[in-house]
């Protein structure tokens, strides 16, 4: 037996459980908000053309309203300054989309600290535990965040002081950008950095290493918890947008059970 046809027994059987990791898209998904003078990129809704009516009575499908950076989506390197040059959406070779990937835990102390920031102490620590963090793999940072989707007010969970969510730190986000062999930096926040990354010297250190690096990023996902530390494979597919710094994705991860 090949080993496409042992992948597909496997998911048949059920011993490879396909996990999806992306959160549903509507009108309620949460979407960032900026402060003046910076544009919003608009929510997600959809335009009936038709519904099996005078307007085409054996059909029904819309229009769809959509940002690239809605919901569960990719980040493109062109995406940021410090990449401006580098690949849109469309050009992300085939190859990348599918790779192994790890879950880098710290629900537990973004429990008690909303602004927790992941470390590169915490990068370490975890290779002790589970070896090296994978080449041309995903970074996975779970943080319970996905537990707040449904809600545009807790998701963003912003005060006058602006958002408060957990992400990267400085250090931490140069690492994994100039140290790290993944490909990419995957989350559960609406955007790959922290909620107080506007603060932050550089601004967005995520944005501004990672996608600098030529590297990626996923945001929105969900259901990291049910992914182990490693061993799993991610497939991203984002619609190859001709000139698109991202696109909502369909992500899902493969896991042996």
């Amino acid at each position: 037996m090949g080993v496409l046809s042992e992948l597909v027994s496997g998911i048949s059987a059920g011993t490879i459980e396909v996990v999806d990791l992306t959160a549903p898209l509507s009108s309620e998904t949460p979407i960032l908000k900026l402060p003046p003078p910076f544009a919003d990129t608009i929510t997600f809704g959809l335009e009936e053309i038709s519904r099996y009516d005078d307007r085409g009575p054996a059909w029904y499908w819309n229009n769809i309203h959509t940002g690239e950076h809605t919901g569960t989506h990719l980040d493109a390197p062109i995406h940021w300054v410090t990449a401006k040059d580098g690949d849109d959406v469309s050009q992300i070779r085939p190859q990348r989309l599918v790779a192994p990937a790890v879950v880098v835990d710290v629900s537990d102390r973004v429990a008690s600290d909303h602004d927790y920031l992941l470390t590169v102490d915490d990068l370490r620590d975890w290779e002790r535990s589970h070896g090296p963090l994978p080449a041309g793999g995903w970074l996975l940072l779970r943080t319970g965040w996905d537990a707040r989707s449904a809600d545009q007010q807790a998701f963003l969970n912003a005060d006058e002081t602006g958002p408060h969510t957990p992400g990267i730190s400085v250090e931490a986000a140069r690492w994994l950008a100039e140290e790290a062999p993944v490909i990419g930096v995957g989350v559960e926040t609406v955007g790959t950095d922290a909620g107080a990354a506007h603060s932050f010297d550089p601004p967005f250190p995520c944005h501004s290493f990672v996608l600098g690096a030529g590297k990626y990023g996923l945001t929105q996902l969900q259901n990291l918890r049910l992914l182990p530390p490693t061993g799993a494979v991610v497939i991203a597919a984002p619609l190859p947008i001709v000139g698109g710094s991202g696109s909502p994705t369909r992500v899902l991860a493969l896991v042996e059970r």
